[in-house]
């Protein structure tokens, strides 16, 4: 069997990467190229992606690729969601792409749901109402009379906006078009009289394009730029998130959990779930690979803990990870996804505020905030995990943790703890994997999904933890209900 040489250019919303993957008989070998930060800029008000460093990132691990002198079989892009950029009539991009976490949606949603009810866009869409999402983002600019949006061309999503920069051709690839709540998941295309409220059409957008078709041939600008030669650039799932379950072994009684910056929770599931207790509990439906979709609930998670680390000089893991063993257990609890935790300022201050808010005692030190996050982390994770057996009519037996969560010992432990079933480990780079499986079974000589995953296994390093100290954290998560606000 020939060896096959896939890139991976995986960004999320802290860094970004370009991995190399080579499979020869069946054995895989993967390489980190090239690490980069992507850089949030803040600028008259507003929070933008630095979308040209994010390109110039991309070419420099092109170019790190073509010194490995090996022959690349394909490329494909995976983000984050919802974020788009736009394009001019000639092409240009008019404007630095907005951030997800920008204010300026922040009364999105209520002035959308003056136009249309929140009950008829969630049946339309399936999608939870999240103030960021694509919808509400480009009814905010066109109610800003945005003059970029006002003389857009074409809107594309930020991984097919950086393959159109690669390749000169303009898609929409399902999986990251499915987060932006403008899709009709049973016909997995656009909702028309979406569009027409935001003053918009199909043809705004670049043709859809499902994982695994090609998206085109990097141009010759990129050729001379990288050292690279026509190389394909394929769509695999472009959400970051659908790339990683992609990896997920498909259990009825199994749910998922993409451990990090955001915790995403779910199961994967043939048809949408769209009903009146789904839109209660806030449940989305988006794209996934094979025609599946992805029934998840997004959890704040990583992002707690990052932005605590912020203010206290970028201490180690494994020394906060010792004073939060060291401090009291459920001293004080917290709603991970309360308002207030967004993007604060300071995040131990909106700790403070909320303990103050539900009668805790505050945080004293390091350890006391990592146990508050991790505990409330975990009990959240039960909580959800009940409104999934709910939904789906199946106890949920068992957690499969993906992302970089995955190596978080304590984290999976009180994972198990709190929900009573035991937690296993996944990839820790399953957006990765993921993206490269997408290109593998393209090549339509490695086999499907399943023989492909079989070449991942032994770099899997899965971890097993059973639950214990149930009765304590029983009591533990009634005392989490009963703190739980919204602020």
């Amino acid at each position: 069997m020939a060896d096959y040489n896939f890139v991976a250019i995986d960004l999320g919303a802290t860094s970004g990467r370009v991995i190399l993957a080579t499979i020869n008989n069946g054995t895989l070998g993967v390489e980190e190229i090239h690490r980069f930060p992507t850089p949030l800029i803040q600028m008259q008000g507003h929070y933008y992606w630095d979308f040209a460093a994010l390109y110039q990132s991309i070419i420099e691990g092109l170019k790190k690729v073509a010194d490995a002198n090996v022959a690349v079989t394909s490329i494909g892009i995976d983000t984050w969601g919802v974020d788009v950029a736009l394009f001019g009539e000639d092409g240009s991009l008019l404007r630095l792409p907005y951030a997800y976490r920008d204010p300026h949606t922040t009364d999105a949603p209520e002035e959308f749901f003056k136009r249309m009810p929140r009950k008829e866009l969630y049946e339309r869409t399936g999608i939870q109402v999240m103030n960021f999402n694509t919808l509400f983002q480009l009814d905010t600019m066109r109610r800003n009379n945005c003059s970029a949006l006002a003389a857009a061309k074409k809107i594309l999503f930020i991984p097919d906006a950086l393959a159109y920069l690669l390749t000169g051709e303009m898609v929409t690839e399902y999986t990251i078009a499915s987060t932006s709540q403008m899709l009709d998941p049973r016909t997995r295309n656009w909702d028309e009289k979406l569009l027409e409220m935001l003053g918009l059409k199909a043809e705004n957008f670049g043709r859809m394009v499902m994982p695994g078709e090609k998206i085109g041939t990097l141009t010759d600008e990129v050729q001379r730029l990288t050292g690279l030669g026509a190389v394909d650039v394929v769509a695999v799932a472009s959400h970051d998130t659908g790339s990683a379950v992609a990896t997920v072994p498909a259990k009825d009684d199994l749910a998922y959990l993409s451990s990090g910056t955001w915790s995403l929770m779910g199961v994967v599931s043939p048809e949408p779930v769209i009903t009146e207790r789904s839109q209660a509990l806030n449940f989305t439906n988006e794209g996934g690979i094979n025609g599946t979709l992805r029934v998840l609930k997004n959890i704040c998670g990583m992002w707690l803990l990052e932005r605590c680390r912020t203010e206290w000089s970028q201490m180690g893991y494994a020394e906060l990870i010792e004073a939060a063993n060291a401090a009291e257990p459920f001293r004080s609890l917290i709603n991970p996804d309360a308002q207030c935790f967004a993007n604060p300022e300071s995040m131990t201050a909106a700790i403070d505020a909320y303990c103050v808010a539900t009668n805790q005692p505050v945080p004293s030190c390091v350890g006391e905030y990592v146990r508050t996050i991790f505990e409330s982390l975990a009990l959240r994770y039960r909580q959800v995990v009940e409104m999934l057996g709910e939904l789906k009519g199946v106890k949920i037996a068992q957690l499969y943790v993906i992302g970089g969560g995955a190596k978080n010992d304590m984290l999976n432990q009180f994972a198990a703890n709190a929900m009573g079933i035991p937690v296993m480990t996944g990839a820790s780079e399953a957006t990765a994997f993921g993206n490269i499986a997408v290109q593998a079974v393209q090549t339509g000589e490695l086999g499907g999904y399943d023989e492909v995953m079989e070449a991942f296994a032994p770099l899997l390093n899965s971890k097993h933890y059973t639950p214990c100290d149930e009765a304590v954290w029983s009591a533990g998560y009634e005392k989490f209900l009963s703190v739980q606000k919204d602020m």
